[in-house]
This record gives C-alpha cells, sequence and structure tokens, in this order.
C-alpha cells in the first residue's frame, strides 16, 4: 500500500523548515508521496534544493524551494505569504531546521550557545508563529515540530542542543492548548539515533554503542522519522494534539 492510500494528504499543501538535507528531505519527499504538494526552506546549498525538487516534481506534486534564514521572523512571514500565495493555504508546518554546536559547556562559547538556541528554537517560534493566521482562518492545520530523545534525557557536550530541544517540547505543549479549540493540532516528533549523513561518518565503535543501547539494537532511518510525521499530518491523528511521540527504537526508556 502507497503512503497516499495509506494517509490520504492529496490536496494537502506543507511547508518544511531545513528540506534539503538529512530527515528533511526524507520528509519533503514524503509527503510528495504521500499525495501532498510541498514547499521547504534551505540555508545555503541550491544544489541540494533543487535535487529535491526535482525529486517532488517527478512525482507530479507541487514543489517550492524557498532560501531562508530560519532565525529570521521577518523572513519567516515572507516565506509563510509566498507559500500561501503558490498553494492557497498552508496544511501542515514541519519545523525541523537544526543545527548541533557541540562541546562541553566549560568550553562552549556564547556564539556556540545563542546559534543552537537560535536556530533551534526560536525557528520554531518564527514559523509557528507566521502560519497561525492563515491556519486560524481556515479553521484547520497540523503543526509538526521535530525535537529530540536528548532533550528528555540529556548528552555530555549538548547542553545547548538538549536546551533547544527541550524547549520545542514545552513549546508545543503550549500552543496546543492555545489553538486546539481552532482544530489546529501541534506535537513533537522526537528521534532518536538516525542514520543520515551527518551520523554514518562517525566512528564505527560509536556507532555500535549507540545501536546496543536501543531496545531494538538497531539505528533508526530517515523513513522512520518521516512515516511518523506523516500520520501527524494526516487525519488518521485527529484526536492527537500535544504529544511526543518518540522515534527511537527504545533508546530513551
Amino acid at each position: 500500500m502507497s503512503l497516499e492510500q495509506r494517509f490520504g494528504l492529496a490536496g494537502k499543501s506543507v511547508l518544511i523548515t531545513g528540506g534539503s538535507r538529512g530527515i528533511g528531505r526524507k520528509i519533503a519527499i514524503s509527503m510528495a508521496e504521500a499525495g501532498a504538494d510541498v514547499a521547504f526552506t534551505y540555508a545555503r546549498s541550491e544544489k541540494a534544493a533543487a535535487e529535491v525538487t526535482d525529486a517532488i516534481s517527478k512525482l507530479g506534486r507541487k514543489t517550492l524551494a524557498i532560501q531562508a534564514d530560519a532565525v529570521d521572523l521577518a523572513r519567516a512571514g515572507e516565506v509563510v505569504d509566498q507559500v500561501v500565495k503558490e498553494f492557497g493555504k498552508i496544511d501542515v508546518l514541519v519545523n525541523n531546521a537544526g543545527i548541533t554546536r557541540d562541546t562541553l559547556i566549560m568550553r562552549m562559547s556564547e556564539e556556540q550557545w545563542d546559534d543552537v538556541i537560535t536556530t533551534n528554537l526560536k525557528s520554531v517560534f518564527n514559523y509557528s508563529k507566521s502560519v497561525i493566521r492563515p491556519m486560524m482562518r481556515q479553521r484547520s492545520g497540523s503543526i509538526v515540530n521535530i525535537s529530540s530523545v536528548i532533550g528528555l534525557m540529556g548528552n555530555p557536550g549538548q547542553t545547548n542542543y538538549a536546551a533547544s530541544k527541550a524547549g520545542i517540547i514545552g513549546f508545543t505543549k503550549s500552543l496546543a492548548k492555545e489553538i486546539g479549540s481552532r482544530n489546529i493540532r501541534v506535537n513533537v516528533v522526537a528521534p532518536g539515533y538516525i542514520m543520515t549523513e551527518l551520523t554514518q561518518d562517525l566512528p564505527e565503535q560509536h556507532k555500535e554503542a549507540k545501536e546496543k543501547a536501543t531496545a531494538l539494537g538497531r539505528a533508526g532511518t530517515s523513513e522512520d522519522v518521516a512515516d511518523i510525521v506523516i500520520f501527524l499530518a494526516s487525519e488518521a491523528s485527529s484526536y492527537i494534539t500535544g504529544m511526543v511521540l518518540q522515534v527511537d527504537g527504545g533508546l530513551a526508556i
């Protein structure tokens, strides 16, 4: 059974931040496979963005790649306006943009702290705030925020990252209570150890240790995450809001 048959996103319009690489790339293409038109932002690589738009176009879906700095609130408003103009509406927002600047706090600079908090957490505020008004007008919508199990369990050398991802969870629960009466749902997906281009080059010993720490004994895939995001975007999850869905193979049990 295809993703479109399983989740029925035909006619839906999706905006994803950070959609040209890694998990964001997989979410963007999977959303198109499920029948949605997909817009996404990217930071720098026009080549990577073009590869995603090409893949989506081949699936027969509308697509739009927009270069934007996720930390800029005014730019977030412009992006949302552009997507609404092109697609007519935004049914789903996926806040995926994120970075890491890992180091022990004794060595962490203020810039490393600020960069991670601003990119990972403020971007969620920027795009959620910007998309709320059109979603309220249509009295429907789903916002899916990508956090991490690190935001639940912490990790040495990642105080900045853990703080940003924990903040996303608190933000999500609060926003879900604010706008639930307008039929807008807000949920979190918290991935664990997921194999992407960022993690595949880690030392084998490190990868083996991470896999052994999971209950399932393996790393996750971008598809594992994308499937849950699509579920939360679809009517199959119409009575779920304010929740954290861990996609971690039991890492944070």
